[in-house]
């Protein structure tokens, strides 16, 4: 049987196909960008907008598990109603077309970022949602897309919903967001590292998590996906110590960086350069949560690497594919449709 995964050219999606064609799976991305690696790996490619129901319908169609992972990543804010369009409509357009298509199984990648990071010591799955005014665009989206594929939930759909953190670890073409900060750290091109930090994750882990999920995850359920939580200081220490590299122990003041948030949200934006501070930005590494992933450690066997062996080994990808020698253009990477849901903290 056919398996989807909606945003398969992004980062998770790419390290998601690769495991399920490894595994001889018959797999069909569903995207507007051209997954290269999944093709190359004998994957079918449908090229389509996620929030296009008649579309989505037809790459449904004979599919028994779906994987959706499409989204729009900021933390420059909304991106003229960009983020709220495809990260919650899409996700309604997905659950309408999975129970419309039949499908067994949807798996929906949410984020931890749709629970309200600040509101509790804490996360887990009961703490509140991000559905404060106050609080980032790309946080509120991801709390309302899970709302819709609820909403088909209750109407037939079996889905179960994901909730990774902060992702990093190869596979990482692009690279992702903090992929580009690692090598930004590896190439001495990051002056101070900010206060604050979060809970990352290696993304094959994440991978390994949907695919417990999709065989034995609840239906109707939340599992939240963490890793381990490391300062940016702290992870910039482990950069150098698996490298060799020096990196910077420079660290602006909080005062400082949020001085810079403004003008860095509209760089943002305009650029799409990863490496400025943002307002949204400094929101989830100021909230730096404690989270609790219990739930998917006793139903779905979750067990996250070490992030000593996930620096190491992201390190070692990036030494063998050049990366570490290439200019600063790959330093930069724009928001584009994803890990991922969040390739980015969550």
């Amino acid at each position: 049987m056919v398996k989807v995964v909606t945003g398969g050219a992004g980062y998770v999606g790419t390290n998601l196909v690769a495991a399920l064609r490894a595994q001889h799976q018959d797999v069909r991305v569903a995207d507007l960008g051209e997954p290269v690696t999944g093709l190359r790996l004998g994957a079918a490619w449908m090229r389509g907008d996620v929030r296009d129901g008649e579309y989505l319908r037809r790459a449904f169609d004979g599919a028994d598990l779906v994987y959706h992972l499409a989204s729009v990543i900021s933390v420059a804010g909304g991106l003229r109603g960009r983020v709220a369009s495809v990260n919650t409509v899409g996700a309604r357009a997905v659950a309408e077309a999975a129970l419309s298509a039949g499908v067994r199984r949807l798996v929906h990648c949410s984020s931890v970022h749709a629970y309200d990071l600040a509101a509790a010591a804490v996360i887990d799955e009961s703490s509140p949602r991000a559905t404060g005014r106050h609080l980032p665009a790309y946080d509120r989206s991801k709390a309302v897309g899970e709302a819709e594929v609820y909403s088909a939930v209750d109407r037939g759909l079996d889905a179960v919903v994901l909730n990774p953190t902060g992702i990093i670890g190869p596979v990482d073409e692009a690279p992702s967001r903090m992929g580009a900060v690692m090598l930004a750290l590896w190439r001495h091109r990051l002056p101070a590292m900010v206060v604050g930090g979060f809970d990352w994750v290696d993304v094959r882990d994440v991978v390994a998590g949907m695919q417990a999920a999709a065989e034995r995850g609840r239906a109707g359920q939340n599992y939240i996906l963490p890793g381990h939580r490391r300062s940016v200081s702290e992870l910039a220490r482990l950069a150098e110590a698996f490298s060799g590299i020096p990196v910077t122990r420079r660290v602006a003041p909080s005062w400082s960086a949020s001085l810079c948030a403004p003008l860095g949200t509209i760089a943002t934006r305009a650029t799409g350069y990863p490496l400025l501070p943002t307002r949204d930005g400094l929101h989830a590494l100021r909230a730096f949560p404690h989270v609790n992933g219990t739930k998917a450690a006793r139903e779905l066997g979750y067990r996250p690497r070490p992030i000593e062996q996930t620096v190491a080994d992201l390190y070692a990808y990036f030494r063998q594919t050049g990366a570490l020698a290439a200019g600063r253009a790959a330093d930069t990477a724009a928001d584009t449709q994803l890990p991922t849901p969040s390739d980015e903290p969550g």
